[in-house]
């Protein structure tokens, strides 16, 4: 679903375009694509690794060995312990569904509050499309605490009974109802729209806990995604996306799951012809610290501007440049 850009790759040199991401957001052109880093305070070198009882947010890497340390995963290489859709999967094998989603509960619910992203978010005046990766509901209390109206949509990953529609909630409060996902008719004249691609955590209520998590969990999102009806993105989102750039912070394309979605997701914008809807050379960027050269490869070949910036700096840098434009 990315629109995508002609040149791509690391602009390590230059700082990115605050101006025009700014003026893009307020007149609701850009879209903001979150993933784990959005989500996750600084951590202070030399501190003790996570546990649940950690004031903050783990991050994947955090759940993935928390994980691996419960269910005794046989893996002993450090590249085996980290890749949290792995472990996830042994541990839902040797344990259970059950208990895996119990683990993360007991690792996602915090009282932590909103980071200064979401904050600015919220108080962007335009109405938007956030697209959120993330299983903590940081975003959407952001919004509530702001006053900005949103629907709030999640892919039920857990709910086997429901494969064909999502789950949705209506001004962003209340229990969520099931829906076909191209039966829906959302106004972003009206509001904004969070789509939880990955399921949520939900603290009032466990049973609507949903995660995308597994190996298995990724490759069903994206038999789902790339079906001909597909039932996992809902096809007015194809329609809103040509006209805008997409804004990706706190990703890495570490994972084979984002580029494998990414990937997918651009094939969608595909026209009736096969010709990519990108005549009009709409940018895409993307926020990250210190990329290594594989993700600064990986990022030009889907032709999107990556800039070497710290996420907090690019926020503050956001807010200083938001009066003047």
């Amino acid at each position: 679903m990315a629109t995508e850009i002609s040149t791509g790759g690391s602009s390590s040199d230059i700082e990115p375009p605050y101006g025009d991401i700014v003026l893009g957001l307020k007149e609701g052109r850009v879209i903001p694509f979150l993933g784990a880093g959005a989500s996750l305070s600084p951590r202070v070198d030399g501190t003790e690794p996570w546990t649940p009882k950690s004031p903050q947010l783990p991050s994947g890497r955090d759940l993935a060995r928390y994980l691996a340390t419960m269910s005794n995963f046989p893996g002993t290489a450090e590249q085996e312990r980290d890749d949290l859709a792995r472990v996830a999967s042994y541990s839902a094998d040797i344990s259970g569904r059950q208990q895996l989603r119990r683990h993360l509960r007991r690792a996602l619910i915090r009282d932590v509050q909103s980071r200064k992203l979401h904050q600015f978010l919220a108080e962007v005046p335009a109405h938007m499309l956030c697209i959120v990766t993330n299983y903590d509901t940081m975003l959407e209390d952001a919004f509530r605490a702001a006053g900005k109206r949103f629907d709030l949509l999640i892919y039920p990953a857990d709910r086997r009974d429901n494969l064909n529609s999502l789950l949705y909630v209506e001004n962003g409060v209340g229990e969520p109802q099931y829906v076909e996902a191209n039966s829906l008719d959302l106004d972003f004249d009206d509001r904004s729209v969070i789509y939880k691609m990955h399921g949520t955590v939900w603290p009032g209520d466990e049973t609507l806990d949903n995660f995308v998590i597994t190996e298995e969990d990724y490759i069903e999102f994206l038999s789902r995604m790339t079906s001909n009806a597909s039932s996992a993105v809902p096809a007015q989102f194809y329609q809103y996306s040509r006209s805008r750039s997409f804004l990706f912070l706190g990703y890495s394309l570490r994972d084979w799951n984002l580029r494998v979605i990414l990937k997918n997701l651009r094939r969608q914008l595909t026209s009736a012809t096969g010709r990519m809807l990108d005549d009009d050379q709409i940018p895409s960027w993307a926020i990250q610290r210190q990329p290594s050269a594989l993700e600064q490869r990986l990022w030009g070949r889907r032709r999107v501007e990556i800039f070497d910036v710290d996420l907090d700096e690019f926020v503050q840098r956001l807010v200083e440049w938001s009066p003047r434009v």
